[in-house]
């Protein structure tokens, strides 16, 4: 069972978030892109997934994971990419995992999600599936997923909804352009007898490129909070706004979660080629902090790598901590700082007291991303006739399925 790393077993049990800070023996969310290879080219992509890579992890290298986190007792695996149903063995994988005793929800744009694999999903108790959509109108998810990708997500839906498939997901990144649209998520959920999911807009990957234009506006993150304390009952959010508890009246409850960047603590990613990261949000070489294949199995690198050790130890916030809101927001987003030139020990980029737009204001460097599976792109939020570049397969090197 997941633990406190270095607790006795005799040492007294505090505050849930005290513990959490101190690293848990096993991730309690592991996010795992099994491909970089993708039909769609999301201008907000984390992982600026497009092509694959052709170092990706093979079949028996994957299930040798598996084993690890079986042994771990890793309850569950988020499942992504790129598109992750493009790889030949990814049902194979599923029910591997499965079979041994990890769960898997995996993140899909819809592509493969035919009658016949709905039918198949809805026959397993021990996987969930997550649509992404960025729109409740084709008009506002087509400008950020791409042309036709609303129907394709929609009929996904309706193929999971037909074939008995019970609560599937529905996952939206908030933008400035969908923040209105809360209130249509929530319906088109309640329609498919799923439950809407929604997350916050990183500037890391592909999001760096456009987050200065898409992240919401102040206004904005107030109307986010407000409808998040209405409805969190009924709505997941996998912790992605904590930065908003400063909005919490004291005494108010505010928005429920653990309220702390779990970094290296309670997360992590591992890439299509066996790098490990400290999140999902933060694929840089700064948090890196190992290979499976290279630096002695998941299990070493989680509970042994300098990286994650350090992430462990108590964090300098510097000014945060003299906020009356630190206790809510714990300084914010460590991936949305460093990804927008801010000091990782100071404001979120989105701090709800501003002081985060001051220091947007003033000299910053952004680090460059060092991966960029891209496949030629181009990186702004109108479209425009493809470059040659995009002229290639981008999954190449995967046998028709």
């Amino acid at each position: 069972m997941t633990a406190t790393l270095d607790r006795p077993a005799s040492a007294p049990v505090g505050r849930l978030v005290d513990q959490f800070e101190k690293g848990l023996d096993a991730p309690i969310c592991l996010t795992w892109e099994l491909t970089y290879a993708c039909n769609l080219s999301c201008v907000h992509c984390l992982s600026s997934s497009g092509k694959r890579d052709p170092r990706e992890l093979d079949t028996a290298q994957c299930k040798a994971i598996i084993d690890e986190l079986q042994r771990m007792q890793v309850f569950y695996v988020n499942i992504g990419g790129g598109e992750p149903t493009v790889r030949p063995d990814f049902w194979e994988l599923v029910d591997y995992a499965t079979s041994h005793q990890v769960g898997v929800k995996f993140s899909t744009n819809g592509l493969k999600i035919d009658q016949k694999v709905a039918a198949r999903l809805a026959a397993s108790d021990y996987v969930d599936v997550q649509i992404s959509l960025d729109g409740a109108t084709a008009e506002v998810n087509d400008a950020v997923r791409g042309v036709g990708s609303f129907d394709m997500a929609i009929t996904a839906l309706e193929n999971l909804a037909e074939a008995g498939f019970k609560d599937a997901k529905i996952s939206v990144v908030v933008t400035r352009h969908n923040v209105s649209q809360l209130d249509e998520f929530k319906a088109l959920a309640d329609g498919f007898g799923a439950t809407l999911r929604i997350t916050r807009l990183r500037p890391s990957g592909r999001g760096a490129d456009v987050w200065d234009d898409l992240h919401p506006l102040p206004s904005q993150q107030r109307e986010l909070y407000d409808w998040l304390v209405a409805h969190g009952d009924g709505v997941l959010t996998g912790d992605s706004f904590f930065h908003l508890a400063a909005f919490a009246e004291p005494g108010s409850g505010g928005l429920p979660g653990l309220n702390l960047c779990g970094a290296g603590r309670v997360v992590c990613l591992i890439d299509p080629i066996g790098d490990v990261y400290a999140c999902p949000f933060a694929i840089h070489e700064n948090f890196l902090a190992g290979n499976i294949l290279s630096d002695g199995g998941f299990q070493t690198i989680w509970q042994q790598s300098e990286l994650f050790l350090e992430l462990r130890e108590p964090q300098n916030a510097g000014a945060c901590t003299k906020c009356a809101h630190f206790d809510a927001c714990r300084g914010g987003c460590m991936a949305a700082k460093f990804f927008t030139g801010l000091p990782l020990a100071g404001p979120d980029p989105e701090c709800v007291q501003g002081l985060g737009e001051e220091l947007l204001a003033g000299e910053r460097n952004t680090p460059s991303a060092n991966k960029d599976h891209s496949r030629g792109v181009p990186l702004t939020l109108m479209t425009r006739p493809p470059s040659r570049d995009c002229d290639e397969n981008p999954l190449a090197g995967f046998a028709p399925v």
